[in-house]
């Protein structure tokens, strides 16, 4: 049986620990995705070295191109930025606003069967 193919978009901490769970449930093979040229490349190796520690045996992935997301069955959004000193809630929500949007039109490009998942 083909094992569904989750890509996760952002790979700081939740989108690493979303990353690390989905893997060691065996959910599906993963694909983190990142802006920040070798974060999502170093977390991947990091989890596929840590399976054979923790019992999970599933391909892992880290780019920077959406095309590795290619065909997902699911995609998890946990991109953004987070609140900083002085930047008002209409502010925060403008700016992840356009990254959500920016993150969705790749996903309809790549996966556009997928179910999407916003983890805000």
């Amino acid at each position: 049986m083909k094992r569904p193919k989750i890509t996760i978009v952002g790979a700081g901490n939740v989108g690493a620990t979303a990353a690390h769970w989905i893997a060691s449930k065996e959910l599906g093979d993963v694909v983190l995705i990142d802006i920040m040229e070798g974060i999502p490349q170093g977390k991947a190796l990091d989890l596929k070295q840590s399976g054979p520690v923790e019992g999970f045996d599933c391909r892992i992935i880290g780019s920077n191109d959406y095309a590795a997301t290619e065909n997902s069955d699911v995609v998890v959004i946990t991109a953004g930025i987070p609140r900083k000193p002085g930047m008002s809630r209409d502010d925060l929500l403008k700016i992840n606003a356009k990254i959500v949007g920016e993150v969705t039109a790749q996903v309809a490009k790549y996966s556009p069967q997928s179910i999407l998942i916003v983890v805000s």
